[in-house]
């Protein structure tokens, strides 16, 4: 079950990036499931990660990976995705499989093993299944392959319970040139990043310095995967990764980093989006505007208490206009001094609450209609300052419940 039809996008060529993609049979037989990414040596790569204290062993190895290659000023040359286990609280073993994978694919592309940056998402606390997944690598690499298709595979190949694949791709004028920003996503549930989503792949051929591509992609995670949640449970295994392959415009003057940074956010927001409208279960894809916050982290902290509340959530989903719970949901969100007169809520194109009550024209069936709606925007208007933010969210229904009860069997 999704909300609204988005077909994967056509993902031009860039110069030295090579997707490969294999089944391993590491969960299951019959489904792509392993991912080789090969970057160029001219490429630069900035990276965020999931803050979960229980960090995954192939996110640990990354981000020490990521480390030792900026020391080297080398580049990571390869990124390697599977899905069907998260290698999560698997402890020193988890670390050691990590490990190994990523020595196992340098051995076949004859670079460091450092030069090799692990993913993984699926089943957290079993142990990896190494003989399928390090048989899968060679496969894989031997895949790989620059063309559109190639891409779709590798979206394709890094799903859980995700009910399709999640991509995005945009063209900007940077100059008298144009660049490329590819990007494909996977997520469904437990999704509330905190500072990436679940596993997103962004690579664009432009030039980049590593220090503005690592800020240039923690200002678009902020703007995209960081307001995003379908249940409020941040995974062990969040990774966002953004490559630059240099083989394209330099980006240097500041009209050049805002077309850039434009250009991400637009990729970003989208794979967000997708991510949302994928959401497990989802009937509903949910915008929460929250305007006039004395600051951003007030308006977000007013958007996410709505956007988390199983009540709110369960409306949405009986297309219930229980104006009440939204009320509610605010009212407990932590804010100081709170002037409830001062607060105006809209359900779509419908006043809810004006001046610390029910709008005096209100009614049901006006309510009810937006309700009803598969897209629907919420606005609350805190009437208190100049600052503003916008979360995605999507309700909760009963094939939620069923598909987690279900998850490992």
């Amino acid at each position: 079950m999704a909300v609204g039809t988005i077909p994967f996008p056509t993902m031009p060529a860039l110069e030295g990036v090579r997707l490969g993609t294999t089944m391993a049979g590491i969960k299951q037989a019959g489904r792509r499931d392993l991912v080789v990414i090969e970057l160029p040596e001219s490429a630069t790569v900035a990276g965020v990660f999931t803050r979960n204290a229980f960090c995954a062993a192939p996110v640990q190895v990354a981000k020490a990976h990521l480390a030792e290659c900026r020391a080297q000023q080398q580049a990571p040359r390869y990124w390697l995705i599977n899905t069907g286990n998260a290698n999560a609280g698997t402890g020193a073993q988890g670390l050691e499989d990590a490990r190994e994978s990523c020595r196992t694919l340098a051995r076949e592309a004859g670079v460091p093993a450092c030069a090799v940056l692990p993913f993984s998402t699926g089943v957290i606390g079993e142990p990896l299944p190494t003989q399928a997944l390090l048989a899968g690598i060679a496969p894989a690499f031997a895949a790989r392959d620059s063309q559109s298709a190639a891409w779709e595979q590798a979206a394709a190949g890094i799903l859980t319970t995700d009910t399709r694949s999640k991509g995005a791709s945009v063209e900007v004028p940077v100059g008298d040139r144009r660049i490329t920003i590819n990007g494909f996503a996977k997520g469904s549930g437990m999704i509330r990043p905190d500072m990436a989503t679940m596993l997103g792949f962004v690579v664009t051929d432009a030039a980049v310095e590593p220090a503005l591509l690592e800020r240039l992609l923690r200002d678009a995670v902020n703007h995209s995967f960081n307001c995003i949640t379908v249940d409020s449970d941040t995974s062990t295994n969040d990774a966002c990764l953004l490559a630059a392959t240099g083989r394209g415009a330099q980006v240097s003057s500041e009209a050049d980093i805002r077309a850039l940074a434009d250009g991400l956010e637009q990729v970003l927001v989208a794979l967000a989006q997708a991510v949302i409208r994928d959401g497990e279960g989802a009937t509903k894809f949910v915008t929460l505007e929250v305007t006039h916050a004395t600051t951003r982290q007030e308006a977000l902290d007013v958007a996410f208490t709505v956007a988390h509340s199983p009540l709110v959530k369960t409306a949405l989903y009986a297309s219930d206009a229980n104006w009440g719970r939204i009320l509610a949901a605010v009212g407990r969100a932590p804010v100081a001094d709170f002037d409830v007169d001062r607060v105006v809520i809209d359900l779509g194109e419908v006043r809810l609450v004006e001046s610390g009550g029910r709008a005096p024209g209100y009614t049901e069936a006006a309510g009810s209609a937006v309700m009803a709606r598969e897209e629907i925007t919420i606005r609350i208007d805190l009437g208190r300052g100049d600052d503003s933010a916008r979360v995605w969210t999507s309700d909760l229904s009963h094939d939620y419940v069923s598909i987690n009860a279900d998850y490992r069997s």
